[in-house]
């Protein structure tokens, strides 16, 4: 039962937010009439809501829930106010991501004041190949992990980097400069920067970025007011045994997987 109800919860995803009876059934591979009981049980509790429509929509209590999981706190509540003094800096959007295998994971976001196209939000997964935070993780990421996302570079928009060649040419560079950059690789409109976050032994554990309309001017300021606020996340993170005794554990965990 368990089991079903949870296949019923994963039928939604980022491309799929809102579906019927029988879209929900067939993604979660389980008999209509089944489907039917446990739609209108996990309804009741309020983990999905059905609209006028007739379609279902994750719900309230699942959001709720997802509060209390310790991305959302650990990291996330020693980058924040970095964050927003990157955001005051820069009334940009900003962004705090990790590396999830091989995507990007978003665990935080700040929207900015300029009218950009922003495809993420927190809790999402990109492509590491086409985000500025995506670029700096893969950089650092493990050989097997880079393998894996040069064989997959899948086109997004019509400027999006999809040459091994040149995708690894740009790695090097990110960690001779010290950042990534973005050009409507993500989304046409929105070009991004950003900086890893290094604990005390230098491993790279997160990336901070910024999505603007374009970077032919601002690219020093930015990259000044990135490299600033990663340095105190990292700096506040510290060495990684205090980080292990004395932090959330996905902190800990964060940086071990970042090895």
């Amino acid at each position: 039962m368990a089991s079903r109800l949870l296949a019923v919860l994963g039928a939604f995803d980022a491309d799929h937010r809102s579906l019927t009876l029988s879209e929900i059934g067939r993604r979660a591979d389980i008999p209509l009439p089944t489907t039917h009981r446990l739609v209108a049980e996990l309804t009741d509790w309020g983990a999905l809501v059905r609209r006028s429509s007739g379609e279902y929509v994750v719900g309230r209590r699942i959001w709720e829930l997802g509060l209390l999981a310790p991305l959302q706190t650990g990291l996330r509540e020693i980058a924040s106010p970095f964050l927003h003094d990157i955001y005051a800096a820069t009334l940009a959007t900003v962004h705090l991501a990790v590396r999830d295998g091989s995507e990007v994971l978003y665990l935080d976001r700040l929207a900015g004041s300029q009218s950009v196209p922003i495809v993420s939000t927190v809790g999402s997964r990109l492509p590491m190949h086409c985000t500025g935070v995506g670029k700096v993780l893969l950089t650092y990421a493990p050989e097997v992990v880079r393998a894996e996302v040069l064989e997959n570079l899948t086109r997004v928009t019509p400027y999006t980097v999809t040459q091994p060649g040149r995708l690894v040419a740009e790695l090097r560079r990110v960690e001779r400069d010290g950042y990534a950059t973005t050009t409507e690789e993500m989304s046409l409109g929105a070009c991004s920067v950003a900086v890893p976050v290094r604990v005390g032994d230098g491993r790279v554990v997160a990336a901070v970025g910024i999505v603007v309309p374009s970077l032919k001017r601002d690219r020093v300021k930015l990259v000044a007011s990135l490299t600033v606020a990663a340095y105190g996340i990292g700096r506040s993170l510290g060495a990684l045994h205090a980080l292990d005794r004395n932090l959330d554990p996905w902190v800990a965990v964060t940086v071990r997987r970042a090895n």
